[in-house]
């Protein structure tokens, strides 16, 4: 079986985007203790509800650190792929992790809701202010991997749902302090928590797509197929496997069928030939074909292993 592939060159620096973790891993401690205490002494489930939804971004951005970390390991010879899915895994917790705080969040807005309570207004906005400042200052930080890191993402969205709930906590207080409308606190929770679940699914959808090993939505396998197909010595592609590794990986599988018995200098050609096909137009930079001629096995597409 041959294998070919193009090497992509990540555009982000590893230990830039160490230190930034760690920044924010730090902000988000300070901010949790302050909100925790501060929602202790306030009254405040939204406040509360801030601080435990700041706790699971503390969480999460240290399994963010921890597989940015362990992405950069060697492969070895009982790890052939080293640690490529770590990233992948940790969007997937931290996508998880967003859903059961959301869940758990309006179950507590719920309750609230019926039993309004008074809220030491002030205390709420200064610590909706200092969650403001330092979660925005983080997603500052994060925004630049985010866009091309599945794992950063995972961070980022923490960070910015938290930064917009903390917005959210804000207008109660003020709302709270000059009106006196205490019911508005379970009801920014309530809205908080489905943000949550709105950032959290796509998300936790991408990451299981990857876990999965599903083919990406992007590329389609019948279009792979046909042109493979036109060169003129192939008779029949099969046995296709189409998946994405991690962010920067795409494979392909496939066994070709041969019209002659081609010699290996002349696979190679053709080999050449699909890897360039597959990459410039499919986006797969991975390319592991199976060559055969008069093979009796199953000829169809998709034949499952």
């Amino acid at each position: 079986m041959s294998h070919h592939h193009h090497h992509t060159h990540a555009h982000h620096h590893p230990d830039l985007k160490g230190r930034n973790l760690i920044i924010s891993i730090l902000l988000n401690i300070v901010i949790t203790i302050a909100q925790v205490i501060g929602g202790i002494v306030s009254g405040s489930l939204a406040l509360l509800s801030d601080a435990l939804h700041n706790f699971s971004d503390v969480v999460s951005l240290i399994i963010s650190y921890i597989a940015t970390v362990l992405s950069k390991r060697e492969a070895s010879k009982n790890k052939t792929f080293g640690y490529k899915r770590a990233e992948i895994i940790a969007a997937f917790v931290n996508a998880a992790s967003l859903m059961v705080v959301a869940i758990f969040l309006i179950k507590e807005a719920v309750v609230r809701f019926f039993e309004p309570q008074e809220i030491a207004s002030d205390l709420v906005i200064w610590l909706s202010l200092l969650a403001i400042a330092a979660n925005g200052f983080s997603v500052l930080l994060l925004k630049k991997d985010a866009d091309s890191n599945m794992n950063m993402k995972s961070a980022y969205l923490h960070l910015l749902s938290d930064m917009l709930a903390s917005v959210a906590v804000l207008i109660g207080g003020i709302l709270m302090k000059f009106y006196h409308i205490y019911w508005v606190d379970a009801a920014l929770t309530l809205v908080i928590a489905l943000y949550l679940i709105y950032m959290g699914y796509d998300l936790l959808k991408q990451s299981t797509h990857v876990l999965m090993l599903f083919t990406p939505n992007a590329i389609k396998v019948q279009e792979i197929v046909v042109s493979i197909k036109k060169i003129t010595v192939v008779k029949n592609v099969h046995h296709v496997h189409v998946w994405q590794l991690n962010e920067d990986e795409v494979h392909l599988e496939a066994h070709i069928d041969f019209k002659k018995d081609i010699k290996l200098s002349e696979f190679d050609i053709v080999l050449e030939k699909i890897e360039e096909e597959m990459y410039h137009n499919h986006g797969i930079n991975h390319v592991n074909i199976q060559p055969e001629f008069g093979k009796c096995d199953s000829k169809k597409i998709i034949v499952p292993d």
